[in-house]
């Protein structure tokens, strides 16, 4: 697992001061165009979601999607879009939750969990946990369960860990980097 973490943590960019002064941006776009490293992050992902016993991997608006759908590919289990209100046709589901300033609201399509389902929810990263929180909250609203919560990054200095803890109610999250 050190080498793979090598492996990541090379291939990702900081970018100073973006997007606004004092923030350091974590990059995942070259980790994203080297294969090998893709392929890794990819397997390391699916590897928690079969030791979850996951059933679904909920991939988060946007770059969720982008590591959650391979994840779920490799693992042999469904992929499910977490998107922003409105980005979906139908009936949906969606809950609130607020940001720094202001406040969000994420939807599902209702018909795409049931009670039958484990969901790992898979993004980029873990930082205050709000996003993350409120998908832990819809997928009970939409009668799963929540079999954990997998990052690629957790930004350990913004305490997203101490906030989703209480929500994931004993299911495990997982991330493969913390900075």
């Amino acid at each position: 697992m050190t080498e793979i973490r090598e492996l990541l943590l090379s291939r990702i960019r900081d970018v100073a001061d973006y997007p606004e002064p004092g923030v350091m941006f974590k990059d995942i776009t070259p980790l994203l165009a080297d294969p090998a490293a893709f392929s890794a992050l990819s397997d390391a992902l699916a590897d928690i979601a079969r030791a979850t016993g996951a059933t679904k991997v909920v991939g988060l608006e946007a770059r969720g999607f982008i590591l959650g759908a391979p994840v779920a590919i490799r693992a042999g289990i469904g992929f499910i879009p977490v998107r922003k209100a409105g980005k979906l046709p139908g009936a949906t589901l969606s809950q609130a939750y607020d940001l720094e300033y202001g406040s969000a609201e994420i939807e599902v399509h209702a018909e795409d969990l049931s009670a039958a389902d484990r969901v790992l929810v898979v993004d980029d990263v873990l930082a205050t946990g709000g996003t993350a929180e409120a998908s832990v909250q819809l997928i009970r609203r939409a009668g799963a369960e929540v079999a954990g919560l997998a990052v690629l990054m957790e930004l350990g200095f913004l305490s997203g860990r101490a906030r989703l803890e209480p929500a994931l109610a004993g299911a495990p999250l997982e991330a493969l980097l913390t900075v």
